[in-house]
């Protein structure tokens, strides 16, 4: 039975080898063998959260192709596909960014010392125009870098990573 949204929302999304599938499928289509060696992960575990994302309805069946005899699904990412993807529930929302924020510290091991980058960190108050404003230049980086993106070691391309998360709080 295939998982919507209202079964488990953005629980689905909330672990860290399913963003790190997302983001490497992303640029390309692997099967679960290929990406499972990319990610330096189990070809059975990514199997199983390559099903999973599938099942959610963020990951495509690019093609399928012979390998050794036997047939493989090729998976493919179209980020437009998360933006379904909200919650009334806010420990999911709170399980989601959880995610990203380990994710981060992951990929933070892997920065290039000396190389530019930009780091943010705010909470404060803003016009109404301002944060829509910033909520529309997420979006556009957002949607810059994904359709840029490239199968890995692609030649002439660099490893970036890019996490942003915009929320209005609540009023305390």
């Amino acid at each position: 039975m295939s998982e919507s949204p209202g079964l488990d929302g953005l629980r689905v999304l909330a672990h860290p080898v399913r963003l790190r599938i997302l983001s490497l499928l992303t640029g390309v289509a692997m099967s679960a063998a290929e990406a499972a060696r990319e990610l330096g992960e189990t070809q059975a575990n990514v199997s199983y959260h390559l099903r999973r994302l599938h099942e959610a309805g963020l990951l495509d069946v690019a093609e399928e192709v012979r390998i050794r005899g036997g047939l493989a699904k090729r998976y493919r990412h179209d980020p437009e596909s998360g933006s379904r993807f909200t919650s009334k529930n806010p420990r999911e929302e709170q399980l989601l960014i959880a995610t990203m924020a380990e994710e981060l510290k992951r990929r933070s091991e892997f920065r290039v010392p000396g190389k530019p980058g930009s780091t943010s960190d705010a909470e404060m108050w803003v016009d109404r125009e301002t944060w829509e404003k910033a909520l529309e230049h997420a979006r556009e980086l957002s949607d810059l870098l994904h359709s840029a993106a490239k199968p890995p070691r692609t030649r002439g391309t660099i490893p970036v990573s890019a996490t942003v998360s915009l929320i209005e709080m609540r009023r305390r």
